[in-house]
């Protein structure tokens, strides 16, 4: 089958993409843009692309399919070619589950934050244990160049299951087409402000996903989510565990110091790579789910010890100067807030004696309509030091959210401003964490250019 993907450059697109050609189909797509690393990664799989959204692609192509990725909206030139001549289309999600995921034991990741590092460490746990296990990852593991792996057909498949909306034919959360068999409910916090009027809602789609879980299917929910016990309070017919419980009780509890027990039976420690006990919750979630695929928790742990991480999520991108520069996805207060305390637990844990300096750019949807700008100053507390970019696309006033740090906070309007900020006042010792889901404008590379400007200098 010849499938061609509208908007294929996407992480999530990107990686339906590899799972087709991986599966035999002959694969080709467009975005608005194609660049580096997904377009490398596309091409290195054999996969032709195309830049922009020409209708000339109907007859340059002619697919048995075409895929609509949910960044595409009505107006797109193409789309409004193939509707116009009745084309036979679907979304990336409504493929992915009838082609790939069909028959088998799917274990879906959700939650407003740690889905991808969560799902990262599920996915390796299962490699390491010799399932050879599909997955789709919305992020690039440091253990792969991949981020998605069709797998054996009989072995487990993992997925990062996205509470964003499938397409523009359906609006319906992109989980509630992948009917897993074992469902992480990391957290769920209010997100997604342009397609959701408030938490209540996305509680709503979170319960759908749950009503399509078989009764023999296992629930793995955080004890400590007000809002996952309203989803589950709605109606549940799976089994349940919890995790981040009070020892001794139901479920899987953590104490601080890395001793893992279930129902309070003890089954092991945790020592894992990543510091922040956000991490460490994250993975006490998938030691549950990759034992209901039969991988102990003994084994599971193990692995864990040597979990290399995910690209985006606390990665070093270089240093220079003395200092270490950071990447962090953090796209929300409370991911900017805990991304804070696991790199300053990592300083105090290594002996760093320098100050945590914050980058922020306020690039996701909800962050860029101001929705939770209130709590930006409490979530950035922490740092000794912050510099927010505010992009054009950016509304409301950043200077007037961030008040309340005083002098400890700089807001600039341009990246190369910043970047000469920081690289002026960084000392050696100093960690510089950049957060943002979008590329923040090269500040990594800006960065240690200038650093190790200042350091010859």
């Amino acid at each position: 089958m010849h499938i061609h993907i509208l908007g294929i450059c996407g992480t999530f697109m990107g990686g339906v993409a590899q799972l087709a050609r991986e599966a035999g189909h002959r694969v080709t797509g467009c975005d608005a843009n194609v660049y580096p690393p997904m377009s490398d990664a596309l091409r290195a799989a054999g996969i032709e692309l195309e830049e922009g959204w020409s209708p000339e692609q109907i007859e340059r192509f002619r697919p048995d399919v075409w895929i609509v990725g949910n960044a595409v909206s009505r107006g797109n030139p193409l789309l409004e070619a193939i509707l116009d001549r009745g084309l036979p289309y679907v979304s990336g999600p409504e493929w992915l589950a009838k082609e790939i995921l069909q028959g088998r034991h799917v274990i879906a990741v959700a939650g407003t934050h740690g889905k991808t590092t969560t799902t990262s460490m599920v996915a390796r746990i299962l490699i390491e244990a010799g399932m050879d296990p599909g997955y789709l990852i919305g992020g690039v593991p440091q253990w792969s160049s991949r981020s998605a792996h069709l797998g054996n057909p009989n072995a487990p498949f993992v997925i990062e299951a996205d509470e964003y909306d499938t397409a523009f034919c359906d609006k319906r959360s992109k989980f509630v087409h992948y009917r897993p068999r074992t469902a992480i409910l990391n957290n769920l916090e209010y997100d997604h402000a342009d397609i959701f009027e408030n938490l209540a809602a996305i509680e709503r789609q979170f319960h759908h996903l749950v009503r399509t879980m078989p009764s023999n299917g296992l629930v793995i929910a955080n004890a400590r989510a007000e809002a996952l016990d309203r989803v589950l309070a709605m109606g549940v017919w799976s089994r349940v565990e919890r995790f981040d419980v009070a020892e001794g009780e139901a479920g899987w509890s953590l104490t601080e110091d890395g001793r893992v027990a279930f129902s309070g039976k003890p089954v092991g420690e945790l020592h894992l790579p990543m510091p922040g006990r956000y991490n460490a919750l994250n993975a006490l979630a998938a030691v549950a789910a990759a034992r209901d695929v039969g991988v102990s928790p003994e084994t599971s742990l193990e692995i864990l010890a040597h979990f290399a991480g995910v690209k985006r999520r606390q990665e070093v991108k270089g240093r220079a100067y003395g200092c270490v520069v950071i990447d962090d996805f953090a796209h929300h207060p409370t991911a900017v807030r805990e991304t804070i305390a696991a790199v300053r637990d990592g300083m105090v844990k290594e002996g760093v004696k320098g100050r945590l300096i914050a980058l922020l750019e306020p690039r996701s949807n909800t962050m860029k309509l101001g929705t939770m700008k209130d709590a930006l100053a409490g979530s950035l507390d922490a740092a000794d030091r912050v510099f927010c970019y505010a992009g054009p696309s950016v509304r409301w006033a950043p200077e007037e959210a961030l008040a309340p740090l005083g002098a400890k906070a700089t807001v600039t309007h341009d990246v190369d401003d910043l970047v000469a900020r920081v690289a002026a006042e960084a000392e050696p010792g100093d960690v510089l964490l950049c957060m943002s889901n979008g590329a923040f404008g090269g500040v990594h590379g800006k960065l240690l250019a200038a650093l190790e400007a200042k350091a010859k200098a």
